[in-house]
C-alpha cells in the first residue's frame, strides 16, 4: 500500500544528474528511511544519467513509500531507446561496458525491479526493502534454527573423551564407540595421537598434542576408524582438573557436516561459570548476553571489553578486529589503557614464534616484563599480566580479547577458559555487526565517490581541483589534508594546497609542513606511513614547552600556545597516497589525524580510491591549463597590441569573442600609422568563429598593415588581400572587411578614405542626431579572383561620430527579432555628444540587453569622434 509520493521532472542537461540525486536523498531521509539511501542515490544516478545525458531527454522521478520500503520509478521520453533482450530477460553485457551498468546496479542492490513500456515514456522502476529490525532480547552467539541441523541417520552422536595430562585416552562414551568402531577396553590407555589425522593450524606449528594443553580449541581433524577410514570430525577441546586435580582435556567431537551441534551458544558454559550459591550466576557476559545487543558495532565492542575487565577483575581490557587477510589486528575498543592506545592502531595477528607469538590461540602471560614485545599493545602501559584468546567464527580468525593487570600472576588457564567461552559466545555477533558495519561504509563510500567524481568532473581550473580534492578528504576521512604537486620529472615536489577542519590552524599546518622535505613521490599504489610531520610536531611542541618555560613560567604566550595547538593536531598518523596519471607521478595526496590517532583501513581504501580520480582530474586540468595558455597566448598576438593616439581624433575600441577561452575569434580590428600623416584603420570579420577563423584573422591583419605600409591605396591592398586568402585553398573562408585610411585636417576635421568589402556599413552620426551610412557595399574577400573595388571619401567635421561595427552587433537576436542596422542606427541616434568611448560602451549595454542569451557570434565595435573645439 503506497503511504506517500513525491515527483520531480528534470531537465535534459548535466546538472539534472546531481539535483536527481539530491531529491532523492532528501526525500527518503524525510521518510525517514536512511537504511536504503545509499543505494537510491547511486541507482537514481545511473537511470537519470541514462535519461538526460545519454538518451537526451527530460526524466521524470518519482520516490513511493510504503510500510515497508521505498519503489523508484525513472521515466523517459525515448521509448525507441529499448534495452536488448535475450531469451531469458534483460542482457547485462560486460561490467566494463558504459551502457547497461545502471541495470547491472539495479541487479545488485535491488529488491526487485523492472522496465515497462508506455506509447510516450519508458519507465525503468526498482524496490528497495527496509532491513529487518529485530526486537526484543536476542542472543549475542550464534544461533541455529531446528531447520537448519544437519540431517543423521537417527539422531545427532557426540563422542566424548577424556585425555590424560600424558596425552593419553582415558575415558571413551558409548557415541565415540558408535561413530569410530572401537570398544572403549580397546582404546583406552593408547595415545589419541595414534588415531589422529591431524593438519596443522594454518600459520603456526600447532600440533595435536600442543591442542590438547590448550585451555581450549577448536576446530576441524579426522579419526582413524577401526575399519582403517578417515572420519571427519568437528571437535571442541576443553582443558579441566579430574577430582583428584590432575588436569586432563575433555574433547566433543561429531562428524564434520554436524558441526552446528558444537557451533551454537547451547553447547554449555565452562565448569568455572557455575552460579554461586545465592542462585544468580558468577558469569558477568550471561548477563550481558541475555540483555538487548547495541546496535551499532562501537556499541557492542565497548560493553564487551567493560564486562570482560570485570568478569575477570582486570584492570584493562582491549578488543581487536582482524583484517580480511588474516594478517593484522586493529585496535576497536579498549578500557583502561592510556590515550595512546587510540581506535585503529595495527598489529601483527603473528609477533612470533610458537603459540605465544600469535592470536590465533588462547596464551596467558604472567609477566611481561620477562617477555618484552610479547604483546605490542601493551608495551608502556604498566601492565604485567594479560590473557588474550582468539574470536573465531567458523574456524577464522575474526578478533583478539584480551584483559590484563597491573599485578604479575594475575591469570592462569582457567581465567583463559572463561574468557575464551565469553569470546565465542559473542564471537558471531561481532562478526555479524563488523560484516554490517563494512556494508554500510562500502555502499557509503560509491556513494561518496560518485558525488566526488561528479565534481571533480565538472572543473578544469586547476586551483579548484586542488581545493576539491582537499574540502572532499577533510573532515570526511581526515583531519587535516595537504596536496603536493610536480611540474615534470625533473622539478620537486611543491606544497600546493593545505586544509585543516580548524581554519585557523591552516597557518600554522603550512608553516610546520614547510619545514620538513616533501614525501618521495614513490608511484606504488597505497597508503604509506610517512612519520615526518608526526616528528616535526613533537619537535615544535618540545622547542615551544622549552621557550615557554625560560620566557614566561606561568603564562603561556599566544604564538607558544597556537605552536603546541598545531603540533598537537598534526601528531598523529599521517599517510600518504600517490597521484599517478597517465603513467607518471603528478604528486602526492597527504592526510593525517590529530596526535595518536589512526586511519581505519576502509577509509584508506576509499582514499586510494578518491587519489585515483583526483589525480586524473588535476592532470586534466593541468593540460587544459597549458593548452589555454598557449591559445590564448597565440591569439593575444592576433591583436594590436596597443592602439596609437590619433592627433585630433577620439578612438575606441570594444572586442567580444564567442566562446569559452577565446579571446579572438573571426572579427578583428587594427588601428596603425601609414606614411604621410595618416592611420589605417580596419575591421573585419572570417566566416565562423574559434581557431580556424583565428587563422585568417591574423593573416588578414598583418597583410593589411605590410601592404598599407608599402604605400598601396586602399583598393589595391584589399585586392592583393584577396588573392592571399584565395591562395590558402581548402583552409581559406571569407571575409568582410571594412578599411580606410584616417587623416587629420588642420581646420579640426579628418578626412577618411573608405572601402566597404561586403562589411556591415559605416555609420556616422551628425551633430544634429542624424544617421547616415558613411560608404556603399562593395564585394566581399575570399570569393572571387577579380575584384574591382574602389574607395570613397567622407569628411567628418567636429562632433561628428563614425561607428563601425561587426555582424554580431547587428544580428544579435531575441527569438524572431533581431537588432539590425535600423536598430543600431535608432542606438546611435541617442549617443548625441557623447565620447567615442561613452558612444561604444552604450552601443555594447544595448546589444547585449537586446537579448538574454549570451552571445553566439564575435562582436568588435570601433568607434571614432571628432571632438568640438574647446570654448574659452
Amino acid at each position: 500500500m503506497i503511504t506517500a509520493r513525491a515527483a520531480h521532472t528534470f531537465e535534459p542537461v548535466g546538472r539534472s544528474v546531481a539535483a536527481a540525486r539530491a531529491f532523492v536523498r532528501d526525500t527518503l531521509q524525510g521518510w525517514g528511511f536512511g537504511d536504503v539511501v545509499d543505494d537510491a542515490v547511486v541507482l537514481t544516478s545511473e537511470l537519470v544519467t541514462n535519461a538526460v545525458v545519454h538518451a537526451g531527454t527530460a526524466a521524470e522521478v518519482v520516490c513511493l513509500r510504503s510500510g515497508d520500503g521505498v519503489r523508484i520509478e525513472v521515466s523517459d521520453r525515448y521509448p525507441e531507446r529499448e534495452i536488448p533482450l535475450q531469451s531469458g530477460g534483460v542482457q547485462m553485457g560486460s561490467p566494463d561496458r558504459e551502457g547497461g551498468r545502471g541495470l547491472q546496479l539495479c541487479a545488485a542492490l535491488a529488491s526487485r525491479w523492472g522496465v515497462e513500456y508506455s506509447p510516450a515514456h519508458k519507465h525503468v522502476w526498482f524496490r528497495l526493502d527496509l532491513p529487518e529490525r529485530q526486537v526484543g532480547t536476542r542472543a549475542a552467539g550464534p544461533s541455529v534454527s531446528t531447520e537448519l541441523l544437519p540431517l543423521a541417520d537417527d539422531r545427532v552422536r557426540v563422542a566424548v573423551i577424556q585425555i590424560d595430562s600424558e596425552g593419553a585416552v582415558s575415558a571413551w562414551n558409548d557415541d565415540a564407540q558408535e561413530l569410530f568402531g572401537y570398544p572403549a577396553k580397546q582404546i583406552i590407555g593408547q595415545p589419541l595421537t595414534d588415531h589422529a589425522a591431524w593438519p596443522h593450524t594454518p600459520g603456526t606449528s600447532t600440533g595435536i598434542a600442543d591442542a590438547l594443553r590448550l585451555s581450549r580449541w577448536e576446530g576441524s581433524y579426522g579419526i582413524r576408524a577401526a575399519d582403517g577410514r578417515v572420519v571427519p570430525v568437528y571437535a571442541s577441546h576443553l582443558r579441566v582438573r579430574d577430582p583428584q586435580g590432575d588436569p586432563s582435556t575433555v574433547c566433543l567431537l561429531v562428524r564434520d557436516d554436524e558441526r552446528a551441534v558444537l557451533a551454537t551458544p547451547q553447547r554449555g558454559a565452562a565448569p568455572e561459570a557455575a552460579h554461586r550459591a545465592d542462585g544468580q550466576s558468577s558469569d558477568p557476559f550471561e548477563t550481558f548476553i541475555g540483555s538487548p545487543a547495541p546496535d551499532d558495532l562501537d556499541g557492542l565492542l565497548q560493553r564487551t571489553v567493560e564486562r570482560s575487565r570485570d568478569m575477570l577483575d582486570g584492570d584493562a581490557a582491549f578488543l581487536l578486529l582482524a583484517t580480511d587477510d588474516e594478517t593484522e589486528l586493529e585496535v576497536r575498543a579498549t578500557t583502561g589503557l592510556p590515550s595512546a592506545r587510540q581506535r585503529f592502531a595495527r598489529v601483527p595477528v603473528d609477533t612470533g614464534s610458537g603459540r605465544y607469538g600469535t592470536a590465533r590461540m588462547p596464551a596467558v602471560h604472567e609477566d611481561l616484563a620477562a617477555v618484552p614485545g610479547a604483546v605490542p599493545l601493551l608495551d608502556g602501559t604498566g601492565m604485567r599480566s594479560v590473557v588474550t584468546v582468539p574470536l573465531k567464527v567458523e574456524g577464522r580468525l575474526t578478533g583478539s580479547l584480551g584483559v590484563a593487570a597491573e599485578g604479575s600472576g594475575r591469570y592462569s588457564n582457567e581465567e583463559a577458559l572463561r574468557l575464551q567461552f565469553a569470546a565465542d559466545r559473542i564471537a558471531l555477533a561481532v562478526e555479524s555487526a563488523r560484516l554490517g558495519e563494512l556494508e554500510r561504509l562500502r555502499r557509503g563510500s560509491l556513494s561518496f565517490l560518485v558525488e566526488a567524481s561528479d565534481l571533480l568532473a565538472g572543473t578544469l581550473d586547476r586551483d579548484q581541483t586542488l581545493a576539491l580534492m582537499a574540502q572532499m578528504t577533510v573532515p570526511t576521512l581526515a583531519t587535516w589534508c595537504a596536496v603536493y604537486t610536480i611540474a615534470d620529472t625533473a622539478s620537486e615536489p611543491y606544497l600546493s594546497y593545505v586544509l585543516h577542519e580548524d581554519e585557523e590552524r591552516i597557518d600554522g599546518l603550512k608553516e610546520l609542513l614547510g619545514r620538513i622535505e616533501p614525501p618521495e613521490p614513490v608511484p606504488t599504489p597505497g597508503a604509506r606511513i610517512w612519520p615526518a610531520p608526526a616528528r616535526a610536531a613533537h619537535e615544535a611542541a618540545l622547542e615551544a614547552s622549552v621557550r615557554s618555560l625560560d620566557d614566561e613560567p606561568h603564562h603561556l604566550g599566544s604564538g607558544i600556545s597556537s605552536t603546541l595547538t598545531t603540533a598537537a593536531s598534526v601528531g598523529g598518523e599521517t599517510v600518504v597516497l600517490p597521484l599517478v596519471a597517465r603513467n607518471r607521478v603528478i604528486g602526492m595526496l597527504v592526510l593525517g589525524k590529530p596526535s595518536e590517532d589512526h586511519f581505519r583501513q576502509e577509509n584508506l581504501e576509499l582514499a586510494e580510491d578518491l587519489s585515483r580520480r583526483a589525480a586524473l582530474a588535476l592532470d586534466n586540468s593541468r593540460l587544459y591549463s597549458e593548452r589555454m595558455a598557449i591559445s590564448q597566448s597565440l591569439q593575444r598576438s592576433l591583436l594590436p597590441p596597443e592602439l596609437p593616439e590619433v592627433p585630433g581624433v577620439e578612438v575606441e575600441v570594444i572586442y567580444r569573442a564567442a566562446g569559452e577561452g577565446n579571446e579572438v575569434g573571426g572579427d578583428f580590428y587594427d588601428l596603425f600609422s601609414i606614411p604621410d600623416g595618416a592611420y589605417g584603420f580596419a575591421i573585419g570579420d572570417v566566416c565562423g568563429t574559434g581557431p580556424e577563423a583565428a587563422a585568417v584573422t591574423g593573416l588578414a591583419r598583418h597583410a593589411l598593415r605590410l601592404l598599407a605600409r608599402e604605400g598601396y591605396s586602399g583598393p589595391a591592398v584589399l585586392e592583393r588581400l584577396n588573392n592571399a586568402i584565395l591562395d590558402e585553398g581548402e583552409r581559406s573562408r571569407f571575409l568582410t572587411l571594412l578599411y580606410g585610411e584616417l587623416r587629420p585636417q588642420q581646420d579640426g576635421g579628418a578626412l577618411l578614405k573608405v572601402v566597404c568589402a561586403g562589411h556591415p556599413l559605416p555609420l556616422r552620426l551628425r551633430q544634429d542626431g542624424s544617421v547616415q551610412p558613411a560608404a556603399e557595399p562593395q564585394p566581399l574577400l575570399g570569393v572571387m579572383d577579380d575584384l574591382e573595388l574602389y574607395e570613397q571619401t567622407v569628411r567628418l567635421e567636429p562632433g561628428d561620430v563614425l561607428l563601425c561595427v561587426t555582424d554580431g552587433i547587428t544580428e544579435r537576436r531575441e527569438g524572431s527579432r533581431m537588432l539590425g542596422d535600423d536598430g543600431l542606427a535608432e542606438v546611435l541616434r541617442g549617443c548625441t555628444g557623447l565620447t567615442a568611448g561613452a558612444v561604444a560602451s552604450r552601443v555594447m549595454r544595448a546589444v547585449e540587453r537586446f537579448a538574454a542569451d549570451s552571445p553566439s557570434d564575435d562582436m568588435a565595435i570601433l568607434t571614432m569622434r571628432v571632438p568640438e573645439p574647446q570654448r574659452n
